[in-house]
Formats: structure tokens, sequence, C-alpha cells
């Protein structure tokens, strides 16, 4: 499989991935929120996620960019406003 060097493919592959760790791990996103240790709760799921993009993306593509860090914001704390949080 070809690596991934556009940058709006590279970004929705971020979303995607983002967004099932989201769609999996609902009770965690909320507590981790709530809780202020969102980093921690899902450190697997991230850890996962993360190392799933890096595979898929040029390598060129990913020292320009910072789509996964930035889906992570729009995808799990953004879509979680409903969350009560102190921080977010």
């Amino acid at each position: 499989m070809a690596l991934i060097t556009s940058p709006e493919a590279a970004a929705r592959l971020a979303r995607t991935i983002l967004s099932d760790i989201a769609i999996y791990n609902k009770e965690k996103v909320k507590e981790g929120l709530k809780n202020d240790n969102l980093f921690e709760v899902l450190e697997k799921e991230l850890k996962e996620g993360e190392d799933l993009y890096k595979s898929r993306v040029d390598p060129t593509l990913l020292k320009k960019t910072n789509f996964f860090n930035k889906a992570i914001v729009d995808i799990l704390i953004k879509r979680s406003g409903d969350v009560e949080s102190e921080i977010w």
C-alpha cells in the first residue's frame, strides 16, 4: 500500500482514526474530559491510533503537518462540548 502524500487524505485519515476512538470509547472520553485526564485515560488508544496514522502517511508530510493532534482536539474535545469540565 502506498503512503499517503496528500494533505487532505492525511487529515481525513486522522479524523477517521479519532472518530473510531471516540465511538468505541465514549465513556472513557466523557470521564477523561470530566476529570481532566483524557490523555492518560486514552493513552493506549491514542498511541495505537497515532502509530497507525504514522504508518500510513509519508514521513515528509508528517514533518510538515499536525493533522493527528488537530483531530484529537476537533473530534475528541470539541465534539464533547456537552461534558462538564473545568478546563475544556
